[in-house]
């Protein structure tokens, strides 16, 4: 099939049909290369028998081929203007329905995706993409998995190992809740308005939690860690961490093994996870 809502000249086009103007507040920037887009759909696995949530479709550069691809697609697009644009572009197609909302307000769980679990598809703004992220963590009850494009730098904190420089909380919280990687790494010169920063699309095939450890403990925990990242964990894992003191903490780590003198960044996934077990 023949798509050309990734060429500058037929954006161009649309932008003055419709006196559209991008903005910068919702971080709006159209991939123009469809090389790279038919890429994020084939890392994305879709079927025809996929339900598929696609987040932020613009001029629906990315919505014109996924519609193709899967069973059923809902694009949700924040920005009104953007309504009259994607019915003249994605028109005609019994498989989409185009909700104008806030992602963050939407009850996932009352769109319809027969017996299989959706699959995320979305280019975020930078400004809003961990509140996103988190909130699709949410629903992993019906989320399988999530392909999305984020800056480059928080992309390299999502897939993050311990010890590597890019490692934060951010890094953990992914972890904890999926198994990410890196699938594509993207340049800025391929979008339309070029933003200032390269880009990378990160694929999460979501997983059950741990039963065995509270995750708003382990979240508070972690986070405690890194928000005093300089000190050592025995005196940053009990600043911000209610529910536990010095003399516990020490305790656990002789127990676990774990030096008094380590920082966050030097403690695994697990490692964390330990510590709040041995809380409970």
């Amino acid at each position: 099939m023949d798509y050309k809502l990734h060429k500058p000249t037929y954006i161009k086009e649309i932008l003055d049909k419709f006196g559209f103007k991008f903005s910068k507040s919702l971080g709006q920037n159209f991939l123009i290369d469809g090389n790279l887009i038919e890429n994020i759909i084939d890392y994305s696995d879709i079927t025809q028998e996929d339900y598929v949530i696609e987040i932020g479709p613009g001029f629906g550069v990315l919505t014109e081929r996924l519609v193709d691809k899967c069973k059923f697609l809902y694009s949700i697009e924040i920005d009104n203007r953007l309504m009259e644009v994607l019915k003249y572009t994605v028109k005609d197609r019994d498989n989409l329905e185009i909700i104008n909302e806030d992602v963050l307000k939407v009850d996932l769980n009352k769109l319809e995706h027969g017996n299989r679990k959706f699959k995320v598809v979305a280019n975020l703004p930078y400004y809003i993409t961990t509140p996103i992220i988190e909130y699709l963590f949410n629903y992993r009850d019906i989320i399988e998995s999530i392909t999305v494009m984020v800056q480059k730098e928080v992309a390299d904190r999502m897939v993050a190992d311990v010890k590597s420089k890019d490692y934060a909380a951010l890094s953990l919280f992914v972890k904890q809740n999926s198994d990410a990687k890196i699938i594509l790494n993207v340049p800025k010169t391929v979008f339309m308005p070029q933003p200032k920063v390269d880009s990378a699309v990160v694929n999460m095939k979501l997983k059950p939690l741990d039963n065995e450890v509270d995750p708003k403990k382990l979240e508070l925990l972690i986070k405690s860690g890194f928000s005093k990242r300089r000190k050592t964990i025995l005196n940053s894992l009990t600043t911000g961490f209610v529910d536990l003191n010095k003399e516990q903490l020490r305790e656990i780590l002789s127990e676990l093994g774990l030096k008094e003198n380590l920082r966050a960044e030097n403690l695994s996934l697990e490692d964390y996870k330990n510590i709040v077990k041995r809380l409970n």
